[in-house]
């Protein structure tokens, strides 16, 4: 689905590329360094940026590296630091992509959505996150979705030019998906661990 969205104004090979460097990450990930937050993240973001095509590796890559950065030494993560984290790596995606929002890229659905998740925590978390997270991944989905009004003006799809215009773009499309399995993953987790207390 990711490569029939990016060969609309693309090469076709989004949705393989991201495949192939998440899988990658599998391979290894019992062997991951989990010292810390951040060495786990550095780790991954390792993998994805060398073995990810196109822009796509070094793209994600740094956003694993910049919030492995972020989280340093740390054991666990509040609310706050779980945002401050993903917002490093809005910013190694925004420095490393050279786009800003609006321009119909993955940060189109990444930063609206963080930016929910952070005005839900701010309000206390009487769930574990749950509905926070819930909330930010609809978010993500419906600002993807929204990213078929906007011209690509970032990487290959901006020389299509006005024919970018009338579908989303992968990325993003990508990072709805993401935050969708990201939240029903924790949703889970949460509702076993009510369980087994």
């Amino acid at each position: 689905y990711f490569c029939q969205l990016d060969a609309v104004v693309g090469d076709g090979d989004f949705g393989y590329s991201l495949a192939r460097g998440f899988e990658k990450v599998l391979e290894d990930f019992a062997n991951f360094d989990r010292s810390s937050i951040g060495a786990f993240l550095k780790k991954a973001g390792l993998v994805i940026a060398s073995r990810a095509g196109g822009t796509t590796g070094p793209l994600w890559g740094t956003a694993f590296l910049r919030a492995g950065a972020a989280a340093g030494n740390r054991q666990a993560l509040s609310p706050q630091d779980a945002v401050a984290l993903l917002r490093a790596a809005v910013e190694g995606i925004r420095q490393r992509g050279g786009a800003s929002l609006g321009e119909k890229t993955l940060l189109d659905a990444l930063a609206p959505a963080i930016d929910r998740l952070e005005a839900d925590l701010a309000g206390g978390v009487s769930d574990g996150g749950v509905q926070a997270l819930a909330n930010a991944a609809r978010v993500a989905e419906q600002a993807a979705e929204a990213t078929s009004s906007m011209m690509a003006m970032r990487g290959r799809a901006s020389y299509t030019g006005e024919r970018s215009i009338g579908s989303p773009d992968a990325g993003a499309v990508a990072v709805g998906v993401i935050a969708n399995r990201i939240s029903a993953a924790w949703r889970d987790f949460r509702a076993q661990r009510s369980e087994q207390s």
